[in-house]
């Protein structure tokens, strides 16, 4: 089990993220303009490392909802290998079931 003080650093990191995404977009397509001088490109540069560091997206890690767990996560059910085989083995996820040959 992952610390409870882990799970909200993720829950405030998504917080900044979603505050600060429209204002970092915009600040990149100004670095990205060719028609800018070195010099006002530079102070863009800047304007974006001011941003609070957890406000990009990058920084986010995608944890396991039964257990807080970073690696081994599977995106498509939100679950570490771990939980999913055991509710795989359950029954508890409709549609599959486990191969043999």
């Amino acid at each position: 089990m992952t610390k409870k003080s882990i799970k909200i650093r993720e829950i405030k990191k998504i917080k900044l993220i979603n505050k600060f995404f429209l204002k970092r977009i915009e600040i990149k397509k100004q670095i990205n303009k060719i028609s800018y001088s070195f010099n006002k490109k530079l102070d863009y540069v800047f304007k974006l490392q001011s941003l609070p560091r957890n406000s990009s997206y990058s920084r986010y890690h995608n944890r396991c909802v039964k257990t807080g767990r970073s690696r081994g996560y599977i995106n498509k059910f939100g679950l570490s290998r771990i939980k999913f085989r055991e509710a795989a083995m359950l029954g508890e996820i409709p549609g599959l079931k486990k191969s043999s040959w």
